[in-house]
């Protein structure tokens, strides 16, 4: 490259040294703020620009970029770069594709096992000075039946995981693979009949029209008397009232729930992490306000299932690998 300038927006100041560090013959521009009117005239001589979610690389950004030949998202999602502007001006899009499987399916299992062996109320207990066991008896997950309701990257790590507990597993996509089936130990069955035999009910799919209240109050009273609801996927997912129903009528006996239906839109999870989403969305006040936070059954986090160290850093290296990937003209993770 005759141009050896790189450009890294919404920045945090912890990510500027890891890669200072890995593109040490590259003049770079950091700016911990979204692409903006203001800031794009700075970076217009820039090859290459890493921006995040917030930053919309429309038509009018694009223009002003006469000589970027790549973006680099440090998202999984792309909705924020105009794809088809960029294929017309020959510009490559690479993103970050996966990052947190593992990272959400632990975070799933910290519910579960919340759950079952009532960790939050024995701590709770004995922080008030009471060594009591009772009303702490938990149950085994050895033998329990576990529904994985979508089986991609992170519903695979659940199923792997349910496997190291010697646990029973039924799954649900609509895009079912025999072999993927038969390597992780699992039976493919009906969504109704999932419901019907699981222990353990835990969701993994995207938020879409065909997911938004996937469980509902047509099909909640489907869930075997007893068993337990975990979310970690999105809160829209779950028809509310439908959940709150079931657990005052005891047709759940609880549930772990890392995200919430009243949940401001996100995009990305990382972006709960930047300085701009407080500004649009007081998750605090949402958390306050809602209906299940008294209820001593159902264990809620803030949307911290994504939340590691390693998870972030596997977005760093990610993008990394896909900016030297393009200086060498082996590109990957090509979007457009």
């Amino acid at each position: 490259m005759e141009n050896k300038k790189i450009a890294f927006f919404e920045i945090e100041d912890w990510e500027k040294e890891y890669f200072t560090k890995e593109f040490s013959d590259f003049e770079i521009s950091f700016f911990n703020e979204p692409v903006s009117k203001e800031n794009i005239a700075l970076v217009k001589d820039c090859q290459i620009i890493s921006v995040f979610a917030n930053s919309q690389l429309d038509k009018e950004a694009l223009l002003q970029l006469p000589e970027l030949k790549m973006i680099a998202t440090r998202s999984t999602g792309f909705d924020h770069i105009d794809l088809q502007e960029t294929k017309k001006k020959g510009v490559l899009v690479c993103n970050v594709p996966n990052y947190g499987e593992n990272t959400v399916a632990e975070h799933t299992f910290a519910l579960i096992l919340n759950l079952s062996r009532k960790i939050y109320q024995s701590i709770s207990k004995t922080k008030k000075g009471d060594f009591s066991l009772d009303g702490l008896r938990g149950f085994d997950l050895k033998g329990k039946t576990i529904g994985v309701v979508g089986l991609g990257n992170i519903g695979q790590h659940v199923a792997r995981i349910a496997n190291g507990f010697e646990m029973q597993v039924l799954g649900f996509d609509i895009n079912e693979d025999k072999k993927l089936s038969k390597k992780l130990g699992f039976k493919y069955v009906s969504l109704e009949e999932l419901l019907r035999n699981s222990d353990i009910i835990s969701l993994h799919v995207p938020y879409n029209e065909h997911t938004h209240h996937l469980i509902n109050s047509s099909n909640i009273h489907l869930i075997k008397r007893g068993s337990y609801l975990i979310n970690t996927a999105r809160g829209g997912i779950i028809e509310t009232e439908a959940l709150a129903k079931a657990l005052g009528d005891g047709i759940l006996a609880g549930a772990g729930l890392d995200v919430l239906e009243e949940e401001c839109f996100i995009k990305e999870e990382k972006e709960l992490l930047s300085k701009e989403f407080p500004k649009k969305c007081d998750l605090k006040t949402m958390l306050q306000n809602h209906l299940l936070m008294d209820q001593e059954n159902v264990i809620i986090t803030p949307h911290n299932a994504f939340n590691s160290k390693e998870a972030l850093e596997r977005i760093i290296e990610t993008t990394v690998l896909n900016i030297k990937s393009f200086l060498k003209n082996k590109p990957i993770n090509i979007i457009s």
